[in-house]
């Protein structure tokens, strides 16, 4: 598959984003787009209703930590479904994958101000049919990136520390696995 043709599907998912915070919610039944796809919530967060969004056949979720007094780490967890269909960039493979995030393009598409220079992929990685990176920006502590396929969906979901709360590779590692697992485990059937 040709890398431009990762580029829509890949850039839409990346620049997907949105602040705040209230409205907490720990339903583990949430959906989005019309039941298309659930939301699974690994345990001790919480869905930020306010500051989610869908539209035009898309969504993105924010959840956090429910509680200051939680035992799981502080970490904001942003959840981006994309359209139908949009999963097939998939089979493109991890080799491609890393090559377009590596690439200026594609870290300018990881960039909240579209600034290449500004990121650094750390690690690419396929786990099975999930692709991972561990990014970092600039005079930021790095976070870790999860693209897989649910539904048809090119699913996005990204792991940071919470606010002046850094999560260590491994923390972050560990709790994006959860997230994955706990986004298969809604979605299957």
């Amino acid at each position: 598959m040709a890398r431009s043709y990762l580029i829509p599907f890949l850039v839409s998912l990346c620049l997907t984003g949105c602040t705040g915070d209230a409205g907490l919610s720990t339903s583990s039944s949430n959906s989005v787009l019309q039941g298309a796809v659930k939301l699974g919530i690994p345990s001790g967060y919480c869905v930020d209703k306010a500051s989610s969004r869908e539209e035009n056949d898309s969504a993105t979720v924010l959840m956090g930590r429910c509680s200051d007094r939680a035992s799981v780490k502080a970490a904001l967890i942003t959840l981006s479904v994309g359209q139908p269909g949009s999963a097939g960039v998939m089979v493109a493979g991890g080799a491609d994958l890393a090559a377009f995030f590596t690439s200026e393009e594609g870290r300018a598409a990881l960039s909240p101000k579209g600034k290449a220079s500004q990121i650094q992929v750390i690690e690419a990685l396929s786990v099975k049919d999930v692709f991972l990176m561990r990014v970092q920006e600039q005079a930021a502590p790095s976070y870790w990136r999860a693209i897989l396929g649910l539904k048809g969906r090119l699913v996005s979901i990204s792991i940071k520390g919470g606010a002046g709360e850094e999560l260590s590779p491994q923390d972050g590692r560990a709790l994006i696995d959860r997230a994955i697992a706990a986004m298969r485990r809604a979605n299957q059937g």
